[in-house]
């Protein structure tokens, strides 16, 4: 069975919520994605519900701070069973280079945020950050990259041009994905999800399409044969 592709965003302010959607759908064609907001409110024990339950976890809290604070972070996330954590690229090379020593290769993969899929030019602008969204994108990327991180998440119309500039097993994880018939909501650099996989991504986030369809199981095998076919 091919590996899956797919990280079901749970968004939800309630574990009881979450584990409602979770039991309706397949570890075996997703993979979960724990926010600020669940892990806020349902902390490590929810983790360990999902983990218990077949699912691998990607636990998106985005550590951004001082490198040691950082890495002690990331070594308690790992000690979880997570499958995957990311911090924020924007806390520098000594930050980066902290977390990846925290977690020895071949586990926990470790993944850098670069920019919010919700900023776009004007909010970098209101920032101090200057240029286009993809350039700042693929000078964080090249950086994660060289402090031997696992991969980015990043926008999916970013992703073709970053294949490009890293490594063939760099990971790029692409939220912001949306069905062709679906509302863009508060994200401006979306897209599809075969779009996604033709530019290069290697997981898409997913959430509101499955989340809050109708069947969310069908909904997900929906999206699975889709990217499958390509």
């Amino acid at each position: 069975m091919k590996e899956s592709r797919i990280i079901v965003a749970l968004d939800f302010n309630r574990a009881h919520d979450a584990l409602a959607l979770v039991s309706q759908l397949d570890p075996s064609l997703c993979r979960l994605k724990v926010g600020k907001e669940l892990f806020a409110v349902a902390g490590p024990q929810l983790i360990e519900q999902l983990t218990h339950l077949g699912f691998d976890v990607f636990l998106d809290l985005k550590f951004h701070d001082i490198p040691n604070t950082v890495s002690r972070a990331c070594k308690a996330a790992s000690d979880m069973g997570i499958w995957m954590l990311n911090v924020h690229a924007l806390g520098g090379k000594k930050m980066l280079l902290a977390a990846r020593e925290a977690l020895p290769k071949n586990t926990t993969k470790l993944i850098a945020v670069t920019l919010l899929t919700s900023m776009d030019r004007d909010d970098l602008k209101d920032i101090g950050l200057q240029g286009e969204p993809d350039q700042i994108v693929q000078r964080l990327a090249l950086l994660t990259q060289d402090c031997g991180l696992d991969g980015i998440v990043c926008s999916a119309l970013e992703t073709k041009n970053l294949r490009g500039i890293v490594n063939h097993n760099f990971c790029l994880v692409t939220p912001g994905i949306r069905m062709a018939d679906s509302s863009q909501d508060d994200q401006k650099r979306v897209a599809t999800p075969s779009q996604a996989i033709k530019n290069g991504a290697d997981y898409l986030v997913i959430g509101r399409p499955i989340t809050q369809a109708i069947n969310p199981l069908a909904a997900l095998q929906q999206i699975n044969q889709e990217i499958s076919a390509m």
